[in-house]
């Protein structure tokens, strides 16, 4: 792992949801730059896997007394802790709402200089759809809170996850389809995950994020067709396209809700700001290589 070494006087980053997939990444990505981390971790989650040199504090955001010592004396919290997909037993739209308002409550008791947010495109324009609206209404507070903040807004993420939504999707490319969202002529953004944690890691310290909501994406959108013809051009072999029914480990009305909107046509991220902050837009061929590696279907580099 490349970077700096970290001075033993530099204030922590506090991480938030370091223990999820796109959390393992952005912790890769702070340390790589030289950070020092402090892991929120929920009382009996596995923090065995987190690196020996990362702090380890105790809370959970919906417990606004144990987040105190959590945030004390930091430069910085990244998080990205969502309750909506219900990854664990017991996760809800609490976690969204009323967690991250505990949150944003303890930043500003502590004076914490940034918080950079993970949000999600376009939920300013998503007030059906509950998880959607979570992320605009924690904006909203951060702003009416007056903490310094950085809302990152991807678009949907082309990842292999672990589980039974992984090997869903294994298992369809195996048979020859892949699921999309949307119909011929509407597009949506999709982006990579490693791209958005490089992005949270380099909003930590980016001067002119501070205050800015970002949208975040791949060179352009694609249509659920175009999307079936990029993986199997990737994959060198036909893919169909079939339409994603339901929900998995979230609500099928949240899910189905976040579908309806799909279909609008405004989950299309504007991307300039995202280069002028952060670099050249990653093209969507890299992301989707790096769904399929990920899933096995195509060779490691």
């Amino acid at each position: 792992m490349s970077g700096r070494l970290p001075s033993r006087d530099e204030k922590p980053v506090l991480q938030v949801g370091s223990t999820g997939h796109l959390g393992g990444l952005i912790l890769r990505e702070l340390l790589s730059r030289g950070k020092r981390v402090r892991a929120l971790v929920r009382p009996g989650s596995d923090a065995s896997k987190l690196p020996k040199d990362v702090e380890i504090a105790r809370g959970d955001l919906l417990d606004p007394a144990s987040l105190r010592g959590a945030v004390a004396d930091v430069s910085a919290i990244v998080t990205s802790a969502i309750g909506y997909s219900q990854r664990k037993q017991g996760d809800s739209l609490r976690t969204d709402r009323e967690g991250n308002r505990n949150l944003v409550d303890a930043a500003r008791i502590a004076r914490v200089p940034r918080f950079v947010f993970l949000s999600i495109l376009a939920c300013d324009q998503a007030s059906d759809v509950p998880h959607f609206w979570a992320k605009k209404e924690t904006e909203d507070y951060l702003a009416q809170q007056g903490v310094p903040f950085v809302s990152l807004r991807p678009g949907a993420f082309l990842y292999a996850p672990e589980g039974g939504y992984g090997q869903m999707i294994r298992q369809g490319l195996e048979q020859g389809q892949v699921f999309g969202m949307t119909p011929e002529g509407i597009r949506i953004t999709y982006i990579a995950p490693s791209e958005v944690a490089r992005a949270i890691a380099m909003a930590v310290d980016e001067p002119r994020a501070l205050g800015q909501k970002v949208d975040l994406g791949s060179d352009r959108p694609l249509s659920g067709p175009e999307y079936a013809a990029l993986i199997g051009q990737l994959l060198g072999r036909p893919v169909h396209l079939a339409q994603m029914q339901g929900g998995r480990g979230r609500s099928d009305d949240d899910m189905m809700a976040m579908f309806r909107f799909f279909q609008t046509g405004k989950y299309v991220a504007d991307t300039r700001r995202q280069a002028e902050l952060f670099g050249p837009v990653p093209r969507i061929e890299d992301a989707a290589r790096q769904m399929l590696t990920g899933l096995g279907l195509l060779p490691g580099t």
